[in-house]
């Protein structure tokens, strides 16, 4: 099988592809070479994921309006830059790139005029629960010798002030109208009250002290051993209670009953903006939820033939029912459902041979999500590897309410968080040649998303979901996602309640009442995020479709797969630029 080390000059027929023997353009290489020393130093918590040590002991004020000024003149600075160059000398893939960054600076820019700084905290991606798992050592921050520990005390130390910022933001917030859904902050409360504790080697702080490397000399664990302890106490737990007493005391009264963007002072440009970040279409809200309604109905068709094929005799709903209440379908332990989950590895790697020819050098760990988070997390989610190959890639199940966690929603789930879904995605992406590290780390919702969901549709010729029962759990997963086009524009822009939102999802899938209430307050935290699987999927199925239509016989699902993933998560447009010449290539 191919490395993706390789996979630049077997693209020989992608017009995006790397050219063998093709001198680049150095002036341009320069460029983004210059631009990723840049960006790493401006945002050094990126550098961090990215396994980039050199700014680790650095934390950026997220939010304060000297950072804010800052970013955009970096943006600026940039994209005036970017729009000076030459591109007649370059290389198709250094055009490409140009193409991309020109788009992500203004991306950027348009980011920055939204009042998104107003509301940092939200129950689904917290900040001062980043913070603690960053610190816990088992996220990137990496605590492997000295320098490590003590690159963590002085980005600690900053958390303070972090925290103050981010309630100076939120009064302003307050002033104007701008503030989160009661429901959503009452959830922030419960998080953060999680992470407090009077006695430091109770917190999460205190693990990465715990569980020293041996290469630690002995008198040096003494001196971080009283370092931690002194900036657990002094620093670290005093901001913690203030930021819990300001959101429970404070800004919780100001919040508001009302779920979407659409009630908020510019609501509808601001979730319009949002639709056009996250698809990277132009696609209307409107034309989105017309899409999410005929998709419902269509995978729903399809699930009414498992009902035939199994003898299930009733409707739709009383499926739905069986589905999620029978006992048959749930796990007997937390490590039951991890030891199944580390048993689909193998027939998923077999299964993947026979549809890719590339994979990544990359490793990953199935680890259950870390309890203070677990209650508002996703079902699974995915930790990219760092770029040294230090740290694997980490797919992250939930085991909170054990009952709730089907094992027909298991071979689905694991196709999209690692293979071939986001592993290989993201993996590959990061190990890919001749294109500039701001590609290789960096993403776009719509195609990583669509990628995913893609790939469970892999899943019969992988020798997956033989049991119709996991075949219905693909299904459920598909249509959870079409849901989403009907919900998120049914919140943010035809001013749906949240209540409005669980009933649909009840009524029209087979979900549990614990994943409907999450999911939902997650498209609300989250506006426009959960368009970008579904409508990436689309596009990714429709360009298939093309393909086959078009090369008929010669069609090699290998060569498709390996050309989508050539280059890197793209915009959709892209996407189907690139695909179509390629077709006319094959076809030459």
């Amino acid at each position: 099988m191919k490395t993706i080390t390789t996979l630049a000059a077997a693209l020989l027929l992608g017009a995006c592809a790397v050219q063998p023997g093709k001198p680049a353009h150095t002036d341009a290489d320069a460029f983004f070479a210059d631009y990723w020393e840049a960006e790493l130093e401006h945002s050094p918590i990126s550098a961090t994921f990215v396994g980039d040590p050199r700014y680790n002991d650095r934390l950026p004020i997220w939010g304060s309006p000297e950072a804010r000024r800052e970013n955009r003149d970096f943006q600026q600075r940039w994209l005036d830059k970017a729009r000076a160059l030459d591109t007649s000398t370059m290389t198709s893939q250094q055009r490409l790139s140009t193409e991309i960054f020109i788009r992500d600076r203004e991306q950027a820019l348009a980011d920055i005029d939204t009042p998104g700084h107003l509301l940092p905290l939200h129950q689904f991606y917290n900040t001062a629960g980043f913070i603690a798992q960053l610190g816990s050592g088992t996220s990137a921050q990496p605590f492997n010798t000295v320098e490590d520990y003590d690159n963590w005390l002085a980005r600690a130390a900053q958390v303070p002030v972090l925290f103050e910022q981010i309630q100076t933001n939120m009064r302003s917030g307050i002033a104007q109208g701008i503030v989160q859904p009661t429901v959503l902050m009452t959830k922030v409360v419960e998080q953060i009250e999680a992470l407090i504790n009077a006695d430091p080697t109770r917190t999460l702080f205190w693990k990465p002290i715990e569980n020293f490397p041996e290469a630690i000399p002995v008198d040096q664990r003494e001196r971080l051993t009283a370092a931690y302890r002194t900036l657990i106490v002094d620093a670290l737990m005093p901001a913690y209670r203030e930021l819990l007493a300001f959101v429970r005391d404070d800004y919780l009264p100001h919040t508001r009953d009302t779920h979407g963007l659409a009630a908020l002072p510019g609501g509808a440009d601001w979730y319009a903006h949002q639709v056009a970040r996250y698809t990277t279409t132009d696609m209307s809200p409107a034309e989105i939820h017309q899409v999410g309604l005929d998709e419902v109905a269509r995978i729903q068709d399809e699930m009414r033939g498992v009902m035939r094929e199994v003898g299930f005799d009733g409707e739709l709903k009383d499926f739905f029912e069986f589905m999620t209440t029978d006992k048959r379908f749930e796990f007997e332990s937390e490590q039951a459902l991890l030891d199944a989950y580390n048993s689909l590895r193998e027939v998923a790697e077999a299964g993947a041979e026979r549809l890719f020819d590339v994979k990544p050098k990359a490793g990953f760990e199935i680890r259950p999500v870390e309890a203070f988070r677990a209650k508002s997390a996703a079902g699974g989610s995915y930790s990219r590897p760092s770029q040294d190959g230090s740290r694997p890639g980490v797919f992250y199940v939930n085991t909170y309410d054990l009952p709730s966690r089907k094992t027909w929603d298991m071979e689905n789930l694991f196709l999209h968080e690692a293979i071939p879904g986001h592993h290989f995605h993201i993996a590959l992406q990061q190990e890919l040649e001749g294109i500039p590290a701001f590609r290789r780390f960096g993403g776009y919702t719509a195609f990583t998303e669509g990628w995913a969901l893609y790939t469970e549709s892999l899943g019969k010729a992988m020798g997956l979901y033989q049991d119709p029962y996991s075949y219905f759990g693909a299904l459920q997963a598909e249509l959870w996602r079409a849901i989403r086009l009907v919900v998120d524009t049914g919140l943010h822009y035809k001013g749906w309640t949240r209540e409005q939102v669980i009933d649909y999802m009840l009524t029209n899938s087979a979900t549990t009442m614990t994943d409907a209430v999450s999911e939902t307050e997650r498209y609300m935290a989250l506006p426009g995020q959960a368009l970008a699987y579904k409508i990436g999927q689309l596009k990714i199925l429709e360009l298939r479709a093309r393909a086959e239509a078009a090369l008929g016989e010669h069609f090699d699902v290998k060569a498709f797969h390996r050309e989508v993933l050539a280059d890197g998560a793209v915009p959709l447009g892209v996407l189907e630029r690139k695909i179509d010449r390629w077709i006319a290539a094959q076809q030459a």
